[in-house]
């Protein structure tokens, strides 16, 4: 008996309702689908369907294994287009959406990179610091510094990103010291990238969360300005720290009260919960996986 032969019989069956529809669906006899199924069934020593002169029914036990028989050969379906899509050039079109400083910084180049390997993909890449829904904007893969709470997408973790409290030295030195609990920021005046930004900020102590309130004296619909205005010394800001590691890096910035930082955020890449992927996103999330592993920012 070929199993996936016969249970592909035994799925059409189900879904037709009839083994005439069956057989004339699948081009083949009604005696060779009869045969299939009773060899299906002697094999699993289970009756699948209830049959009478006038219908046929599904038993419990061919309703469950209906949907174990719709996996096995969803994946050697799967397993086939894998072998045949990589006996080609990968081709068409994919759109893909970050957030934006992340997207210019680290995403965009590792788009190039691979649309270099691949010369036949085309590429659409949307940025936006706003929560972006895949299915309805009809887009492929997607890149996410948050916990996916959606259940109809997957999620790949890339790795991880922290959130900073940073300020210039000349801030600093005008202060006379650096914070030393995040509760001395409730009596100082911070610069936000974002105009409707938080009215405090979340710190973690002995694995407890705490929020502690903050007045916002310059606020920014972009974060760049944010930046740059922290870094004139115009305050305090909380940023994600891929967004400040070049200030820091060259000393305009300086990083504090790191002891009392949130749980690192996953970086992770995203796309809808399809068993069948094209072949070309597969191979960019395959990709973005090899490019960013172990990401700690």
């Amino acid at each position: 008996m070929d199993r996936l032969k016969a249970m592909h019989t035994f799925v059409q069956i189900a879904d037709h309702g009839s083994l005439t529809r069956a057989a004339d669906a699948m081009g083949s006899s009604l005696p060779a689908v009869v045969r299939s199924l009773a060899a299906l069934e002697a094999h699993l020593g289970a009756r699948l369907f209830q049959r009478t002169t006038r219908r046929i029914a599904l038993t419990d036990e061919g309703r469950r294994y209906l949907a174990s028989a719709r996996e096995v050969l969803l994946a050697a379906d799967a397993a086939d287009r894998a072998l045949s899509d990589e006996a080609r050039e990968l081709a068409g079109h994919l759109t893909v959406t970050a957030p934006v400083l992340f997207g210019h910084m680290y995403v965009a180049p590792a788009i190039v990179r691979f649309m270099q390997q691949h010369p036949q993909i085309r590429c659409t890449v949307l940025l936006h610091d706003r929560s972006v829904n895949l299915l309805e904007e009809g887009i492929d893969v997607g890149i996410r510094i948050s916990p996916l709470e959606d259940s109809s997408l997957v999620a790949q973790r890339l790795g991880t990103i922290r959130r900073v409290v940073v300020a210039s030295p000349a801030w600093l030195r005008a202060r006379g010291a650096a914070p030393e609990h995040p509760r001395e920021l409730a009596h100082e005046t911070v610069v936000q990238g974002r105009v409707d930004g938080p009215s405090h900020w979340t710190f973690h102590e002995g694995g407890k969360a705490f929020n502690v309130p903050v007045t916002s004296r310059l606020a920014f619909n972009h974060l760049a300005p944010a930046i740059e205005a922290c870094a004139d010394g115009m305050g305090l800001g909380m940023f994600f720290s891929y967004q400040v590691q070049g200030h820091v890096a060259d000393g305009r910035l300086q990083k504090m009260l790191e002891d009392f930082e949130p749980p690192p955020r996953p970086v992770s890449v995203i796309y809808p919960h399809a068993r069948l992927l094209p072949a070309r996103t597969r191979a960019f999330v395959d990709w973005m996986r090899r490019e960013f592993s172990g990401l700690r920012l």
